[in-house]
Parts: structure tokens; sequence; C-alpha cells
């Protein structure tokens, strides 16, 4: 089986269009989510079939989950997870507000656990597949202004480094 399955969060733009149209071109499938499924429809108009186009918001827990179903149900599988939807909030540490952090965090680390605690289950179902995390050199490098933005990326390259690391409970499965 070399065609993957791919669900890829903020596909309608940005990095998560340059990958969902790299899928589909090498003949994948692609669930391409986005906040605004509207803006998926050239994606729908060069693959047809090839792409399941959702709204997905990956604040909302339950849309996170039924979004991972629908997927599954739809192509029967899913060989990659690319969880590329998320924002930076730029400004100095002492000036931004709590609940805009907040609203970082909760798009580009919460979002991407939501979607991870959706999928995992199924690919330890299938006993395969794969989950990256969109996190670029600012889950590594902190700069000046975008403190809040590596704060959230450092923490989901945590979850990611955690993850891909197997305890003895998993390896006896």
């Amino acid at each position: 089986m070399s065609e993957k399955v791919w669900f890829i969060t903020g596909a309608a733009r940005g990095f998560g269009r340059v990958w969902a149209e790299a899928a589909l071109a090498r003949g994948d499938k692609v669930v391409a989510t986005a906040r605004d499924a509207g803006m998926l429809g050239k994606l729908v108009e060069c693959y047809g079939e090839q792409v399941l186009p959702l709204p997905l918001d990956v604040t909302d827990a339950q849309q996170v989950v039924d979004a991972v179903a629908q997927a599954h149900q739809h192509f029967g599988r899913l060989d990659v997870i690319l969880n590329n939807a998320g924002f930076a909030l730029v400004g100095a540490i002492e000036e931004a507000r709590v609940d805009d952090v907040k609203a970082e965090f909760d798009t580009n680390f919460f979002g991407a656990l939501r979607v991870i605690q959706a999928a995992l289950p199924i690919l330890r179902q299938q006993k395969r597949g794969h989950i990256l995390g969109v996190s670029r050199v600012a889950g590594i490098v902190a700069g000046p202004m975008v403190g809040f933005y590596n704060a959230s990326k450092w923490a989901l390259e945590a979850l990611h480094d955690s993850l891909a690391r197997r305890s003895p409970a998993s390896e006896s499965r």
C-alpha cells in the first residue's frame, strides 16, 4: 500500500495547503481541514474524491472528535496526522493579555493535543501511522516578540518527544 491517507489541520493556506497539494499530487488521499472549509474548494476542484474537505476549529473538542471519526469512516484508515493549525501572538511579554495567550495555547498546543487524542486510538488499532507536529525553529530557539508562540511550540515539541518514546507497556501490546 503506497498511497497514504493524510489528515491535515490548517490546510486552507500556508504550509498546510502546500503539504495537502503535495500529498494529493503524488496520489495520496487527504482529509483537508480548515476553520472555513469553503477555502478548500480549489483542492476539491483539482483532486475530486481524493480530498475530503472538513470544517475544523481545533479549539472545539467535539468538532475534532467528529472530524477524525468522519475522516476515518470516509477513507477507512488514517496514515499521517499532520497538526499544522496555529498562529503567532506577536508582542512584548508584558503587553500580552492572558486571554490572548490562552487562545494561542488553545490552538497551537491543546488543538494539536485534541487531534492526537482523537486519532491515536485509531493508529494504535491499525498498528501503524505517523503523527507530525509543525513547530518550526520556534520550538527550539526563542526569539524576541514571540515568546508565547515559542512557549506553545516548545510544549508541542515536548509532547511529540514524549509520544515518540516507547514505554515498556506499549512494547507488550
